[in-house]
């Protein structure tokens, strides 16, 4: 099983975002895993606002940013997502990263793990709504993280990513769980 890649993306691009640090934390729990984990920084993806002039399910891509992200994402079999809630939504830079591609995610397993100081609670079923609509297999779990103003420093950085996450680790290990079973041949 250990040639099974699962994709964590991070889901911020924002200079001052905790994001990496909670994704480099779902690695570091899923590294024991036979499944290859791997980060994903959209980021260093540094895609353009959605540029193609075709929609994605025709799969003609005119750029090479474009052909470079479908490559990234054609070479996994699972997704994790991990994003803050902003302003209870998702973050833009992840939705523009979803709709550059269709086909590459259709029939992959996908789940995310997304926080805030709500949890991120209520970017659920808007992100839940598109990952369906890109005919993603989702898992049944999921993580909503607390995020609390006591978790950050004066730079809005987390003090201590493992005791803030600590709460979550359970879930995480059931999501490895579910990809391993969604992996398994027979499923």
């Amino acid at each position: 099983m250990t040639d099974q890649r699962i994709a964590i993306i991070v889901g911020s691009t924002r200079p001052s975002r905790i994001c990496p640090a909670i994704a480099g934390w779902a690695h570091r729990i899923l590294e024991p895993s036979p499944l290859s984990y791997e980060l994903v920084d959209l980021a260093e993806v540094d895609l353009p606002f959605l540029d193609e002039p075709l929609m994605a399910a025709l799969g003609h891509y005119e750029h090479p940013h474009t052909r470079r992200w479908s490559q990234t994402i054609s070479a996994f079999d699972g997704f994790l997502f991990v994003y803050p809630q902003y302003n209870w939504g998702y973050p833009g830079v992840l939705k523009n990263a979803l709709d550059f591609l269709f086909t590459e995610w259709n029939g992959r397993p996908a789940t995310f793990l997304t926080y805030g100081g709500h949890n991120g609670s209520a970017s659920v079923e808007p992100f839940t709504r598109v990952l369906t609509s890109l005919r993603m297999n989702l898992l049944e779990t999921h993580i909503e993280a607390h995020i609390g103003r006591s978790d950050v420093n004066q730079q809005w950085q987390l003090i201590d990513p493992a005791t803030t996450l600590e709460p979550v680790r359970g879930r995480l290990l059931e999501i490895d769980r579910q990809f391993r079973a969604a992996m398994e041949p027979t499923a």
